[in-house]
């Protein structure tokens, strides 16, 4: 099942995965997205840069799916 995580602006893939309590630092972050654990709509994102759009689907190894509501 997809979680839906509410946000209040554009982020950054980075600043998702802490946002959404998947990681707890920037690095973790770094580390997890340049490890190719994590999709954006199904596609590998090795860009921690990548801005987010409202109704993007983060998917994340052993995390889950997340979808991005603004």
């Amino acid at each position: 099942m997809t979680q839906q995580i509410k946000v209040n602006d554009e982020l950054r893939l980075d600043q998702f995965l802490k946002w959404a309590n998947i990681t707890g630092s920037g690095g973790e972050s770094k580390i997890l997205i340049q490890s190719g654990l994590v999709k954006v709509n199904g596609n590998i994102e090795t860009r921690r840069g990548k801005k987010l759009k409202n109704n993007d689907v983060v998917m994340v190894d052993g995390a889950g799916s997340f979808l991005v509501v603004m």
